[in-house]
């Protein structure tokens, strides 16, 4: 690891962190910064994830005002996310390298349509409350969708935060804070089970994943701030926009 990959690995992972923040697509950045370094896709992606779990600690940091008072709430989804990514790491583990690699643009194609298409999260916060009101309790279907979202996060999980924001504004009625607060604990969790068992059981490159890690947390850290004070919708969108570029660039590469 030269001085300049070091160097460009931890400013991709600042960057990765603040799009996590605004937009739920932190591997944006993370992920192809990996590859331009040499690695291989699937070594990549396991490197990716053990590194993502700093921007989960510096997210979760920011967002403690908000998790007062949800602990009780927060056992059943963190249980799920826990089942969830480590089923997502096992199907990692068990798909074929070269699979991955053609599966991983349309992941990311389909993250990014996904920002576009949803309504601003206010808009589904006021959805959400509106449903919730007279409702004692979040649905009982709630763990079962977190598990799902918890193995796509483990397996890949770009936009992971974006349905899983999503999911929890308009079910627990809870407002854009709270809920941004419990995706940052439930997300975490999840990526955290998966990146324990790629050290356990899959070959991460540790002289990437401390520098992107560094960014990472850095960029968790001020997500929340620069979310408080930038225009949104216009970020999620241009995010969004470069998604959508990087999946056609990933998918020449790997159908060519």
């Amino acid at each position: 690891m030269s001085p300049l990959d070091f160097g460009f690995l931890v400013l991709a992972g600042v960057g990765a962190g603040l799009a996590g923040s605004i937009a739920g697509l932190a591997s944006l950045f993370s992920y192809p910064a990996l590859l331009a370094t040499g690695i291989a896709p699937v070594t990549a992606n396991v490197t990716n994830t053990v590194a993502l779990v700093m921007t989960g600690v510096g997210s979760v940091s920011a967002s403690r005002p908000e998790l007062r008072g949800q602990g009780r709430r927060l056992v059943p989804l963190l249980v799920a996310a826990v089942v969830g990514g480590a089923a997502g790491a096992a199907l990692l583990l068990l798909t074929p390298a070269d699979s991955f690699e053609r599966i991983v643009p349309f992941l990311i194609a389909a993250a990014s349509l996904a920002i576009l298409v949803q309504p601003p999260p206010r808009d589904l916060a006021a959805e959400g409350a509106a449903a919730h009101a007279g409702r004692r309790g979040d649905p009982s279907w709630l763990p079962a969708v977190i598990f799902a979202i918890g193995i796509y996060g483990g397996y890949f999980g770009a936009a992971a935060g974006v349905l899983m924001l999503a999911t929890l504004l308009l079910s627990t009625g809870e407002g854009l804070p709270r809920s941004n607060a419990m995706k940052n604990a439930v997300l975490m969790v999840a990526n955290g089970v998966a990146a324990l068992a790629y050290v356990v059981l899959a070959d991460v490159a540790w002289a990437a994943a401390l520098p992107l890690a560094v960014g990472l947390l850095a960029g968790g850290l001020a997500g929340p701030r620069v979310v408080r004070r930038s225009p949104p919708t216009a970020l999620r969108r241009l995010i969004a926009l470069a998604g959508l570029g990087l999946a056609v660039y990933l998918g020449i590469e790997a159908f060519a």
